[in-house]
């Protein structure tokens, strides 16, 4: 009698598991739309250490400690850097530009990403850096700008003001707002 006990128990067991199984079929569609109607990424990666290369050459270097993948947004996908992100470009001459912020967001579609909280953009070889507390990149164009306070320092100025764009370089740029010293060549 204990014998047909168990195994009456053991086949129950077997059926129950078995329905809750095969009555776990959402899509993968299904799932995404979860993910994105509760505001939660679709991937998520830590200690980020990418580089780029085209024709052999290094020419992005990148470092964030988290990565959070909200491609599943329909309209608007984005990655989002919340704990920073640190960017190193390098030119084909050798000359490089970082950009270090402690928050980033990037959009897929558009190419631009918004950067804040202690940004900080520096041309090594021109001697140009920029200090400000936010700033948007497009990449396509390869433009900075913002519409924020800033600091901006040349070999031989430190401009200050608030409004900012500037080539992804740094040598070419515009101040709409200034205060501070400039020296003008004839």
């Amino acid at each position: 009698m204990t014998r047909s006990i168990v195994y009456k128990i053991k086949n129950i067991a077997i059926v129950f598991s078995v329905a809750m199984f095969f009555s776990c079929t959402n899509s993968a569609k299904e799932v995404r739309d979860f993910l994105a109607d509760k505001n939660l990424p679709i991937g998520e990666a830590v200690n980020i250490d990418l580089k780029h290369t085209d024709s052999g050459s290094v020419d992005i270097k990148m470092k964030a400690p988290l990565m959070l993948d909200f491609a599943n947004r329909e309209a608007h996908p984005y990655s989002e850097f919340p704990k920073g992100i640190f960017i190193t470009t390098i030119e084909k001459n050798g000359d490089s530009t970082t950009v270090k912020g402690d928050y980033a967001k990037t959009y897929n579609k558009t190419a631009v990403s918004e950067i804040r909280g202690n940004v900080v953009i520096t041309n090594y070889a021109k001697n140009n850096k920029l200090e400000t507390t936010e700033i948007f990149w497009d990449q396509k164009a390869h433009y900075f700008f913002t519409e924020k306070r800033f600091v901006f320092y040349t070999a031989t100025d430190t401009i200050y003001g608030t409004g900012f764009e500037a080539s992804e370089d740094l040598e070419l740029w515009w101040v709409k707002n200034q205060s501070g010293v400039i020296e003008i060549k004839d």
